[in-house]
């Protein structure tokens, strides 16, 4: 059943991230945002002066020091709005560590032109030298940008967008978390339950039908009375995507997301391929779900049921712990004392409150610990759920133990081998143990809906995206008919002929919060093939 969603407050502070890591607290971090400012002038200085193996080395330390500041002073303001969006000095903080990045990047603009104006064998003499051996990769990287990087003045004037640009992402955020509201949903026996963002999942894993279908109905028929805000809000997202590749001479949006990563764009094109080819399990899966629920007809609301029908299984944060701990036992005891001291040290922000970001995330930068954020309910999804982030978390973890700044940051394509490798761990180590007959269907159906999620759901999510983006570019408009449509289509095709089709269904694509960090999606199941 749902668990109850208080105000921030009333949480205890051993269930809260320590921020205080990255700043001792909000003061602390109005220092460091001013002294941003003193940033322009020394970034300034170095105008007209890229031209030798040695300066290029001094800006490239700068930069990196200069970044480092600053994304300390975005993700303390980040994570301070994630706690409670309600809260307008989180809001307003947020706001002015955003322009204060674009600020630093429009006055930094300037370098990567400066650069790669220089002649192709003197920057390949250059990369190859000792004194840049610390950034052999970055220049690289940086080269490997040439054909797509602007004049000095046009790089400055896309960077000044950068706030603009992501504005669609901020109003998801607010008009999903913050203003949306729902009716109650009523179970069988006529009690009401709250459906909340937090909650919706744990609803539609009830065993209780009509408790389903009900939460299933409030919820998505919230997001039909503002459909078209989210289409025109997604829209706007599509809008600037495509604008940024034609500015930067891309063959599309999705070619430059890839061109980032390193990654060629048939990556995506071959798993959407690969899934297509084998919807014969998705569909078998379905059909034993329909059979084992013992339903005439199955519908969306049932997808996420449980099928071993005597297991109500909860742990606390407590337990699930031990359960974490246990399950990375196998990673050797170097591993398991950091996590340990993870949840010693308050990484972890633990339970859903009232306005609360929803979903879950692993965050940090190089000189804070890793943070994860989460909406813990006690069911194995949300033990998996922490299990996943802290995969996130170690990664990042390890890889500032063993990688300089400029190259701790790993990219997103292999991001989530980690998380995916602990959920693993994670269900291998429940299902060794001597657990009933109902409670091994009960983690299988688990591991086969992780399974389920990560490869033919990602890759659903990406074939949409994949879809709106060449709509758009083919000069076709996104409404809330057309987006509607493109999805109902691809839940059509991803779950089968068995599956009844709610009108419902359609507005799931508002929902989801990935889609404003486009082509991000398909990297959860690219690492499949």
């Amino acid at each position: 059943m749902p668990i109850e969603v208080k105000e921030r407050k009333d949480i205890p502070e051993k269930y809260k991230w320590d921020l205080s890591k990255l700043f001792a607290g909000d003061d602390a971090w109005e220092e460091a945002l001013a002294a941003v400012d003193s940033y322009i002038p020394e970034a300034e200085a170095f105008r007209g002066t890229l031209n030798t193996a040695e300066n290029i080395r001094a800006w490239m330390d700068f930069e990196t020091s200069v970044s480092r500041k600053l994304y300390n002073v975005f993700c303390y303001a980040n994570l301070r709005t994630v706690e409670d969006g309600r809260d307008q000095k989180a809001q307003a903080m947020m706001g002015r560590a955003y322009a204060k990045m674009v600020m630093v990047e429009q006055a930094t603009s300037f370098a990567d032109p400066e650069i790669l104006s220089l002649p192709e064998e003197t920057l390949k003499a250059y990369t190859q030298s000792e004194v840049l051996a610390p950034y052999r990769v970055s220049m690289e990287r940086l080269m490997d940008k040439k054909p797509h990087t602007l004049s000095a003045a046009e790089e400055k004037l896309l960077a000044s967008f950068g706030e603009v640009l992501n504005a669609p992402s901020d109003i998801m955020d607010m008009l999903t978390d913050i203003d949306m509201k729902y009716a109650k949903a009523k179970d069988s026996q006529g009690n009401e339950y709250e459906v909340t963002q937090a909650g919706y999942i744990n609803l539609q894993e009830s065993p209780d039908r009509e408790l389903r279908r009900n939460a299933f109905m409030s919820y998505y028929d919230g997001f039909r009375h503002h459909i078209n805000t989210y289409a025109t809000n997604y829209a706007a997202n599509v809008k600037g995507d495509v604008a940024q590749a034609r500015a930067r001479h891309y063959e599309s949006a999705r070619a430059m997301m890839a061109a980032g990563e390193r990654v060629p764009t048939s990556i995506c094109e071959g798993l959407i391929e690969s899934v297509h080819n084998h919807m014969d399990a998705m569909y078998r899966y379905v059909a034993l779900r329909k059979k084992i629920l013992g339903v005439d007809d199955i519908h969306y609301y049932d997808v996420y049921a449980p099928l071993a029908k005597e297991v109500d299984v909860k742990y606390t944060y407590e337990e699930a712990q031990e359960m974490i701990l246990k399950a990375v036992s196998v990673l050797g005891e170097d591993y398991c004392n950091v996590v340990r001291g993870a949840f010693e040290d308050r990484w972890i922000d633990v339970y859903p409150n009232i306005g609360k970001q929803s979903g879950a995330f692993s965050s940090g930068t190089y000189d804070s610990s890793p943070y994860i954020k989460c909406n813990f309910t006690g069911s194995v999804d949300s033990v998996s759920t922490i299990a996943h982030e802290m995969g996130h978390s170690m990664h990042s973890y390890l890889s500032k133990q063993a990688q300089p700044p400029q190259y701790a940051h790993y990219t997103i394509f292999v991001a989530e081998v980690a998380s995916t490798v602990n959920e693993n761990l994670m269900i291998e180590q429940l299902l060794k143990q001597d657990i009933s007959d109902e409670m091994r269907l009960y983690l299988l159906n688990q591991y086969l809906e992780n399974f389920k999620g990560t490869l033919y759901r990602q890759t659903m999510f990406a074939e949409f995206e994949k879809i709106a983006h060449e709509m758009y570019e083919r000069g076709e408009a996104l409404t809330a008919e057309s987006l509607c449509k493109v999805y109902e289509d691809l839940i059509r095709l991803y779950f089968g002929p068995e599956m009844v089709i709610d009108e419902e269904v359609r507005y799931e694509w508002a929902r989801i919060p990935h889609f404003y960090n486009s082509f991000y999606v398909y990297k959860y199941a690219g690492h499949f093939r």
